[in-house]
């Protein structure tokens, strides 16, 4: 499966986008546009397929994603079963390189901005107190006048070419991947299945027979096309799950790891304190208090 060129709609009177999406899901179209996009993700959870890496998003990541970086955000199934209290809300801003003018990237003083326009290319996360401030920006944006709009965008541009709060999400990738893609369909299948099926046991064997391959292969092919271990993989949407259920019901710990997937208490401990980085308690209680935490989870 190739990726979509996607026209993105901007205005005939502004230089740059901006929308405030509220909709079932965020569709599952793998595609690419010129303009570089900044996409915060107030509500929603799943798996998001940037340039040649998978891995989990959830409420409150920031996305920065460069000029023809092919992308998608899939959301977890209950995103798709068509109830009305399952939305999926982002603010997402376009704009392309030279939306300043052609000779703006070339000025002194906006030297480092280009620098981020090509680390871009690769996919950027920002966190921590960078993130608070964009998204906050982002949020005036959607109000601004004519030329605040301008003076919102600088500062954001600003921000995240002096952040050190910055990780890069595919670092392998290069533009020539483009053309070499068809491995996404056996991507969706893997993907579809272990969305369906986590809550009991999923052999590499089931796996391998899904991808069409040898279990040896299909390890070495998840691990080059995800950068991680395909139980790695597994156990990140176990423990996003195990998030969801701790934060709507009061069932036991035991019972809702159990329903997760999780056959042994103590693994699913380590488990997820390894993903979250901290433990099931302090993660509940850390959320209850309204601190914004950044997780690993899908």
């Amino acid at each position: 499966m190739k990726p979509h060129y996607h026209k993105v709609p901007i205005g005939l009177a502004q230089s740059f986008g901006i929308r405030h999406d509220r909709k079932p899901n965020f569709g599952t179209q793998w595609h690419f546009h010129p303009e570089l996009e900044l996409h915060f993700i107030i509500n929603g959870r799943g798996i998001q397929y940037i340039g040649d890496t998978v891995s989990g998003f959830s409420d409150g990541d920031l996305i920065l994603l460069g000029e023809n970086l092919p992308h998608t955000w899939r959301c977890s199934q209950e995103y798709f079963r068509g109830d009305d209290e399952m939305q999926a809300e982002a603010v997402v801003l376009h704009f392309s390189p030279s939306c300043l003018g052609r000779n703006f990237l070339e000025l002194p003083e906006a030297k480092q901005i280009p620098i981020l326009f090509e680390k871009a290319k690769k996919g950027l996360k920002i966190t921590g107190q960078t993130k608070e401030k964009i998204s906050q920006l982002l949020y005036a944006l959607l109000e601004a006048s004519p030329l605040d709009r301008l003076i919102h965008l600088l500062q954001i541009l600003n921000i995240l070419a002096e952040s050190q709060e910055i990780e890069t999400i595919s670092p392998g990738y290069s533009f020539s991947h483009l053309h070499n893609l068809s491995e996404m369909e056996r991507l969706e299948k893997i993907y579809s299945y272990v969305m369906g099926n986590f809550r009991k046991n999923i052999s590499l064997e089931e796996m391998a027979s899904i991808a069409n391959l040898s279990v040896t292969s299909f390890c070495r092919y998840f691990k080059k096309m995800t950068n991680k271990s395909f139980f790695e993989f597994l156990v990140e949407v176990r423990v996003s799950n195990v998030c969801k259920a701790l934060l709507e019901n009061t069932v036991p710990l035991e019972i809702i790891s159990s329903e997760c997937g999780f056959q042994n208490i103590s693994n699913f401990y380590r488990h997820f304190k390894k993903v979250t980085g901290m433990t099931p308690y302090v993660y509940k209680k850390t959320v209850a208090s309204g601190i914004k935490i950044s997780r690993k989870v899908a």
